[in-house]
């Protein structure tokens, strides 16, 4: 890995939960990361490496700090998005440039709505916007459109080796950065009881935080968010069939909306590169 490495860190945000999070200490302003569903906040290192030039950067672990099981509702994201205000104010936080993909996108904009002093500028990618009538309806598990993959994906391998080859075989990992990849595999797997490796974030937990998401409807939150905002968006991802960003953006007063293409879901993973280049042209325009 190349330098800059971040220092792990942990911080306690009430007497039931604590949040960890990396650390890229620098001189200038800082950005927030957040990850989406069942992946690391490492996956945000070929970026902010590139960016701990002029940034602090902050990349906390949204996955493991609340427990919740998918059939029983999940893990609420208005709660994460309430721990996230509680973390932010513990580490005196404010005015912060907010960059956020897929499900850590959507707690972004909750974020917003319940402090208006933490974000200056938000990057929102692939956000989860489904549409108003899911918000509505109860639904179990194999009826959400994206918890009932989650939770079926395989979870067990020999090796990273075998991990990388079953990665590389689905759509959804394989045009992703090599450097990316790497990292997945060191820090989104753990070795498992078998003497194999498995999903730090397993299948059930992922269900479990997708399920969490159908308790708080964020498009009557996007009028009242007062920050610039680019909404991006993959042309390749198999959410733009459910999830309308453009519309989205246009709600927002002061949002823009960009769609990559070629690219899916995964966004930041595919092209850090020419992320890495519009967060900095972003957050200096």
């Amino acid at each position: 890995m190349a330098n800059p490495c971040p220092l792990i860190q942990r911080e306690r945000i009430n007497d039931s939960a604590a949040i960890e999070y990396l650390f890229y200490e620098g001189q200038g302003s800082t950005i927030l990361f957040l990850h989406g569903t069942g992946f690391s906040p490492w996956l945000w290192h070929p970026i902010a490496r590139r960016l701990n030039d002029e940034f602090r950067i902050i990349a906390p672990f949204f996955c493991d700090h609340r427990d919740a099981e998918p059939e029983e509702g999940g893990v609420k994201w208005k709660l994460l998005a309430e721990d996230l205000v509680a973390f932010c104010h513990r580490l005196n936080l404010s005015n912060l440039y907010i960059v956020a993909h897929s499900m850590g996108a959507t707690v972004a904009t909750i974020t917003a709505s319940l402090d208006g002093a933490l974000a200056r500028k938000m990057i929102l990618m692939e956000p989860i916007y489904l549409p108003e009538a899911v918000y509505s309806t109860k639904i179990s598990v194999d009826q959400h459109p994206l918890a009932s993959k989650s939770i079926k994906r395989r979870n067990a391998w020999q090796d990273r080796q075998e991990a990388r080859e079953y990665l590389l075989a689905r759509a959804l990992y394989n045009s992703w950065d090599t450097e990316m990849l790497d990292l997945f595999l060191h820090y989104g797997m753990v070795e498992n009881e078998s003497g194999g490796i498995s999903l730090a974030c397993s299948p059930r937990r992922e269900a479990a935080v997708f399920m969490g998401g159908l308790h708080f409807n964020p498009w009557p939150l996007l009028r009242g968010i007062q920050c610039p905002v680019l909404v991006l968006e993959g042309e390749l991802s198999e959410n733009r069939p459910l999830i309308d960003l453009r519309k989205a953006a246009s709600l927002i007063p002061q949002g823009k909306y960009r769609r990559f293409a070629g690219i899916g879901h995964t966004i930041p993973m595919e092209i850090p590169e020419e992320i890495t280049a519009l967060i900095r042209e972003f957050c200096h325009s």
